[in-house]
């Protein structure tokens, strides 16, 4: 097929699990920055996670996430919470997961991993390397690491 007959790649989707707004703020702009071209999707707590992933109530359209960045200190339900549910659903086991949090707690970065995190990211204080973190992780992610496929329903 010659060039111009390809589709171009579809946008990575991404959910970002995240309650503090200054945080939305700076990760949307580091993806804003990226190469990669993706629709990041935003919710602000645990239960609104697993409405969004399991595409139930207000989420019904929503598609399928690539990749979740979740933070670990959610209100209604915490990210362990979220990150156990997901992982023990067949249907949703495979979405890798990156926990990105302020939390430096060894217990947290033990028990992340015991949920089967894919990754654990410490956010950084200075806003300039949050934006740096979040860009080496999108490009690790998405121009090195084969993400599974999503079973193609036809």
């Amino acid at each position: 097929m010659s060039k111009s007959g390809q589709h171009p790649p579809e946008p990575a989707q991404l959910l970002l699990v995240e309650d503090n707004p200054g945080d939305v703020r700076l990760t949307k702009e580091a993806f804003k920055q990226g190469r990669i071209e993706n629709d990041l999707h935003t919710v602000s707590d645990g239960s609104e996670a697993l409405d969004f992933l399991h595409q139930r109530g207000e989420y019904t359209d929503v598609p399928r996430p690539d990749l979740v960045l979740l933070d670990l200190n959610l209100p209604r339900k915490d990210g362990e919470e979220v990150l156990e549910e997901l992982k023990d659903d067949s249907e949703l086991r495979s979405i890798p997961v990156i926990v990105l949090t302020s939390s430096r707690a060894e217990e947290d970065v033990v028990r992340s991993y015991e949920l089967h995190a894919n990754a654990y990211l410490t956010k950084p204080v200075d806003p300039d390397e949050f934006i740096e973190t979040v860009r080496a992780f999108e490009k690790f992610w998405f121009s090195v690491v084969r993400l599974p496929p999503e079973d193609e329903q036809s």
